[in-house]
């Protein structure tokens, strides 16, 4: 079974224990960009670039699990979730204690999967009870799980996308479930500071060039529909600080072939000669001008 399907069945497994709730997950990660790219393939729509210009799906054992805020800020609704994660196996990291989970293979010590908590910009709970920090948001009263605040998704909650997912649960079971992705422009705005992250910090580089692979990824698979919505995205929020530094990211790494996002993008073990990187350009400095 390969590490994607693996995940699909993790995910189906905690659908399945909260589907009697109102929570929504919003994915993100690789494995939110593999959900996206089976989407747009299974309905068949025009996107901005050819499918057979795309990368194949990376491999990723993590669930980079969104939570809206509005959940934070009322944690007896998120009680269910907490359950769920500890019912399921799920072990808290040391040192990220509340917000990442991860589950061994039975018998090993090797990570079947793991989940990361996350949410919206630390300014979304403005006169809430909940505590926060660069960190953590911390529900109050506790219940056991905390979200890490990302301020580089102002626009987490706009134009989220359905997708549906289908696996196999512990029982055996077929099980399917609704989920709903960021925005591609929400989706790429994070990865693009992602990427300016681990180009400063790795020094080996690999998680940047993941990170480039998957701003590729994800305006690849952008469908017309979506490509409207993100202009008016970036017309409404033209003047937001992230947005702007975006728009700095995208012209110091992405704009020229001799830049930095597109060099550790042909380093991918991804990376196809086919690739249309002019169109990547092209669409990156659309989206995030300067």
């Amino acid at each position: 079974m390969s590490q994607l399907q693996t995940l699909t069945d993790s995910l189906c497994e905690l659908l399945k224990q909260i589907e009697l709730t109102d929570i929504k997950l919003i994915i993100g990660g690789g494995f939110g960009i593999y959900l996206k790219m089976e989407r747009v393939r299974n309905i068949g729509v025009r996107t901005l670039i050819e499918p057979e210009f795309w990368p194949e799906a990376r491999s990723t054992n993590d669930l980079d699990l969104f939570l809206r805020p509005e959940l934070l800020a009322n944690s007896v609704k998120l009680k269910p979730l907490a359950d769920a994660i500890s019912d399921l196996g799920y072990k808290s990291v040391p040192g990220s204690e509340n917000y990442q989970f991860v589950k061994f293979v039975e018998g090993s010590t090797a990570a079947k999967s793991k989940i990361d908590i996350l949410t919206g910009p630390k300014d979304s709970f403005s006169g809430t009870a909940v505590r926060v920090d660069d960190r953590r948001v911390r529900p109050k009263p506790s219940v056991g799980l905390h979200a890490h605040p990302v301020n580089e998704a102002p626009t987490l909650e706009k134009d989220l996308v359905p997708v549906t997912v289908a696996g196999k649960i512990r029982s055996g079971e077929r099980w399917s479930g609704e989920v709903f992705l960021p925005h591609p422009f929400t989706f790429t705005m994070m990865k693009l500071f992602a990427f300016r992250d681990r180009l400063i910090r790795d020094a080996d580089q690999e998680k940047a060039r993941y990170h480039a692979l998957d701003v590729y990824s994800i305006l690849a698979t952008t469908t017309e529909e979506e490509w409207g919505q993100a202009l008016t995205l970036r017309k409404e929020f033209q003047r937001h600080s992230f947005v702007t530094e975006a728009g700095q990211i995208v012209q110091e790494h992405f704009a020229q072939a001799a830049q930095l996002g597109l060099l550790r993008l042909q380093e991918s073990r991804y990376y196809g000669e086919e690739f249309k990187l002019a169109g990547l350009s092209s669409a990156l400095l659309e989206s995030f001008a300067a």
